[in-house]
């Protein structure tokens, strides 16, 4: 059975406020994270996705306030990740109403984690969320919001995670980040061909087409400034999905 490719806005939250950049600089500030995923649920989106951007490199625990707001807000499903290291995390998380908890640099540190989430949460809880960077010819993982580089390979990396028990894996590409010329296709082929669980892409989307160029690769369809600004609304990118014979769940009017 084929499953409806998932439109996904993603916020990144910085001191409860959602902001926006390019390649994980340049921030800009867009609006209040309650009050975006309200709008972002209103128009469509099937689901969303919150990063607490600077927890993991400030060294701290996510900010769990914005969490709760959200989730008295909106009726569709969310993620949120950001600083994320140990169980007690995902329970924190988790009990502030999201559906599901990202892990990523945490997770590189110290790969039982996803183990250990899964096992307690079940893997559909357990989302791997990936930055990732062309070096050569090899894509490697970036850890602390891009900051550091390691010498692991993105597609082997995804692999031992789906394996520890990650039940969808986020791709965010990092050269593609904010850019708008597309997301990266190549990569994610790679992951296609390898993996069994979900794939999300992110980073690059600028244009409906972008969208329509991804989606045999991707289950979901990750996006950021695009969305916040206005330069794509998520109806009727859904509705040319459809046209291009993409399987979507098109707005149904209460």
């Amino acid at each position: 059975m084929m499953l409806a490719k998932r439109i996904i806005p993603c916020l990144d939250v910085r001191n409860g406020r959602t902001v926006k950049g390019q390649k994980f600089t340049e921030i800009k500030d867009v609006e209040d994270p309650a009050v975006l995923a309200k709008r972002y649920a209103l128009e469509g989106a099937d689901e969303l996705v919150f990063y607490d951007i600077t927890a993991s490199n400030e060294k701290r625990a996510i900010s769990l306030e914005f969490v709760e707001k959200v989730a008295k807000e909106i009726d569709i499903p969310f993620s949120v990740g950001g600083g994320v290291k140990t169980v007690e995390d995902f329970v924190k998380i988790l009990h502030k109403g999201a559906d599901k908890v990202s892990v990523n640099s945490a997770a590189v540190h110290n790969p039982s984690l996803i183990k250990e989430a899964a096992a307690r949460f079940g893997s559909q809880c357990v989302v791997l969320s990936i930055d990732g960077k062309k070096v050569g010819d090899r894509y490697l993982v970036y850890t602390e919001g891009g900051r550091n580089q390691t010498n692991l390979d993105v597609i082997e990396w995804a692999k031992q995670g789906v394996a520890l028990g990650a039940g969808e894996i986020v791709m965010n590409a990092m050269d593609a980040d904010g850019m708008k010329q597309g997301y990266d296709i190549a990569l994610l082929k790679q992951l296609k061909e390898t993996l069994t669980v979900p794939i999300i892409a992110s980073g690059g989307a600028g244009k409906v087409s972008h969208f329509i160029e991804a989606a045999p690769y991707a289950d979901g369809l990750l996006a950021a400034s695009v969305f916040h600004f206005g330069e794509i609304a998520i109806e009727s990118l859904k509705q040319t999905l459809h046209e291009h014979n993409i399987l979507v769940r098109l707005k149904v009017e209460r």
